[in-house]
């Protein structure tokens, strides 16, 4: 897309959606020093940075099944374990909130460009998975709403994590 171009309709749509979750996203992490960022101070063991890093992988992982289809979304067996499935969740140490804020955004301007640009009709079969009805496909258009609301569920995680750790507040 030139910069003359301008969206209209459904990418438009799209893309402000995205973008405004994704601020309240990372505006929950403003100011946060690394270990405020990487902390746990809810019931929960989510942290502002782990949320932040798991969005990215996540939304990184639904642009690939867009790209490459089902097979982009299927891991090998032999390495699925706990540990690794957590590890997504915090920061880890010699992970920065600014370098996880950098990865995340490097994700959101490559699907950005992917809003803009592709088929929102190109379809997949799921990956077989307990979570997903079997023989279900999905679109470019219902990826991106899904990535919509993973973000936006998460941002609100994110809200009560900080308004916990020092009483600030995405909005109110």
């Amino acid at each position: 897309m030139t910069t003359t171009e301008i969206l209209t309709g459904e990418r438009a749509d799209l893309l402000e959606t995205l973008r405004q979750h994704r601020w309240f996203l990372t505006f929950t992490a403003q100011g946060l020093s690394d270990e405020q960022a990487a902390s746990s101070p809810t019931a929960s063991a989510l942290s502002i940075g782990g949320l932040i890093k798991h969005v990215a992988s996540v939304e990184e992982n639904w642009v690939k099944f867009i790209e490459h289809g089902t097979s982009a979304m299927e891991s090998d067996p032999e390495s699925q374990d706990y540990e690794n499935h957590e590890a997504n969740f915090r920061m880890e140490p010699g992970e920065t909130l600014e370098s996880i804020i950098a990865r995340y955004n490097e994700v959101a301007a490559h699907t950005d460009k992917l809003v803009e640009t592709v088929d929102m009709d190109l379809s997949h079969p799921l990956p077989a998975a307990p979570w997903f009805p079997e023989g279900k496909t999905w679109s470019a258009r219902r990826v991106f709403v899904h990535i919509v609301a993973e973000t936006s569920q998460h941002a609100g995680h994110a809200d009560i994590i900080r308004e916990t750790i020092d009483g600030q507040k995405t909005m109110g």
